[in-house]
């Protein structure tokens, strides 16, 4: 995922921050739906609105440092 891509993303997160929750394992940002981590597994979630905003604002800002399925090929 591109830098552009992933400002992108971080917009719509943005918009309506109060839709998305912050993994506490990994940082990943889900939406509220989500039950268990998609990227490690976990299931504990910081839902604070802030906290997805200030989240959202770091992974705009830099490369992508998770691993991807696509990886594995």
């Amino acid at each position: 995922m591109s830098i552009d891509s992933r400002k992108a993303a971080a917009e719509k997160i943005l918009s309506q921050p109060g839709r998305y929750k912050v993994c506490e394992c990994c940082g990943s940002i889900v939406t509220r739906k989500v039950a268990v981590c998609p990227n490690c597994n976990a299931y504990r979630f910081d839902m604070e609105k802030g906290s997805v905003v200030d989240q959202a604002n770091l992974l705009a800002k830099r490369e992508p440092m998770s691993i991807e399925a696509s990886d594995y090929e």
